[in-house]
């Protein structure tokens, strides 16, 4: 008799092969004349704990190795269902826990208790050694920006801190303030390239600690500085020129999205500029994928700029910019996930064969949203004055052509794993 999966995967797959082995036999599916992918259960429990439950399951077998994939990779199978239509095959107990988890997500959004600090940690403060395996030398983990096309990982993370600084049009000795600093690359560039004083805020213990390290390394220590600190409990002395946000806005969560920006307006200067980068989603979702909010990022949320724009309005803040990147996300997450997969036995002894195969699937499952679920990138530029801003565009690109001179003359990076003693 077939499983409650098999008669699902019949009803889903009819573009490509799909293959499916397991103690209940071999199995076919699909017209063909696309991709296609063999998955083999190692036990009967697999396949029906999949079928009531693929958003949370399949990442979970997938990670304990009970689901393997013999043809192709996982993203592979995540971009094949994707290409295929889910609408005929939700079954009750999918949609009931589907219900359930947005009842549990809008009850969390209402509760008065913070977990921030938490959950950055969750994701932030692994083992450093991690992080070196997969980024560049300057440890960028945000999207990177790839114009022009086919430029490397390194280049294209330059071109995007390049494109912002741009955004920012910084002048010498302004103050800059930087929401989530990461490991200080981005403040350090800032830096350099303009001669501003900037100072960055985080969450994570780690990453504090090495972006301290390396601002002294570079002898920045007196124009970057960093604390650990929340954006909502900060009070600093005197208003900013700048505000810079890239990559945080994620971990802030819709019901404060009303408090980010009330706080951009007390930090930012009447004369001051902010570019926000983030993730954007196409539309309003009431739930994070749970296999991402269980192993990876708890608390995160993807917005969908409907939900953002309304608050930078009621937040007096004026938007001057927005622009949509919608795939560079995307290759800046194959990359990575190449560069993981590369370096396997490394990520194995860091932590163990489970571990990897969960990083494996997070970034598979990542780079298959922006390849197929229209997630994107959106930098909004933010400022209080009219005439705060040029009225046309073209100043950017201009910028960008004098940056590309500081960066010919600008000292080498020290790769981070080397700065660290790192062995991996």
């Amino acid at each position: 008799m077939a499983s409650s999966l098999r008669l699902l995967v019949a009803k889903i797959i009819k573009i490509g092969t799909l293959t499916v082995r397991g103690p209940a036999g071999e199995q076919r599916f699909g017209g063909g004349g696309g991709r296609s992918v063999t998955l083999r259960f190692t036990d009967d429990a697999a396949e029906a704990e999949l079928a009531a439950d693929p958003a949370l399951k399949l990442g979970e077998l997938y990670m304990d190795g009970r689901l393997i994939v013999e043809e192709g990779d996982i993203y592979d199978f995540l971009a094949l269902v994707k290409e295929n239509t889910l609408s005929e095959g939700l079954t009750f107990g999918m949609l009931w826990r589907g219900l359930a988890r947005i009842a549990v997500s809008l009850f969390r959004n209402r509760v008065p208790i913070n977990h921030n600090r938490r959950n950055v940690a969750h994701h932030y403060d692994l083992d450093e050694h991690l992080f070196a395996l997969f980024l560049d030398p300057d440890w960028q983990y945000s999207c990177a920006y790839f114009h022009p096309p086919g430029i490397s990982l390194e280049e294209a993370q330059l071109a995007k801190k390049r494109h912002i600084a741009a955004k920012l049009l910084l002048r010498p000795s302004q103050r800059v303030l930087e929401i989530g600093s990461g490991w200080g690359g981005m403040a350090m560039y800032l830096s350099e390239a303009a001669g501003v004083d900037v100072t960055g805020i985080t969450l994570s213990q780690e990453q504090l600690k090495i972006s301290r390290e390396r601002a002294q390394q570079r002898n920045l220590a007196e124009k970057v500085r960093f604390q650990l600190q929340d954006y909502r409990t900060y009070r600093p002395a005197e208003r900013f020129d700048r505000i810079v946000s890239v990559g945080m806005f994620e971990h802030v969560g819709r019901t404060n999205y009303r408090n980010f920006f009330r706080k951009v307006n007390q930090f930012l200067a009447d004369d001051g500029v902010m570019v926000l980068h983030s993730i954007g989603q196409p539309s309003v979702s009431y739930v994070t994928n749970p296999f991402i909010e269980k192993y990876i990022f708890p608390g995160g949320y993807i917005p969908a700029l409907s939900e953002v724009l309304p608050h930078i309005e009621r937040a007096g803040l004026l938007i001057s910019d927005i622009e949509i990147l919608p795939m560079h996300y995307a290759h800046t997450l194959h990359h990575w996930r190449q560069r993981f997969l590369a370096r396997k036995a490394d990520a194995v002894a860091l932590y163990d064969e489970r571990f990897f195969r969960m990083w494996d699937f997070y970034l598979a499952g990542s780079e298959m949203a922006f390849t197929h679920e229209n997630f994107f990138i959106f930098q909004i530029q933010l400022k209080k004055s009219r005439d705060a801003v040029p009225h046309q565009r073209d100043y950017i690109a201009m910028r960008e052509e004098e940056l590309k001179k500081f960066e010919a003359k600008r000292r080498a990076l020290e790769p981070v794993e080397l700065m660290q003693g790192l062995t991996v």
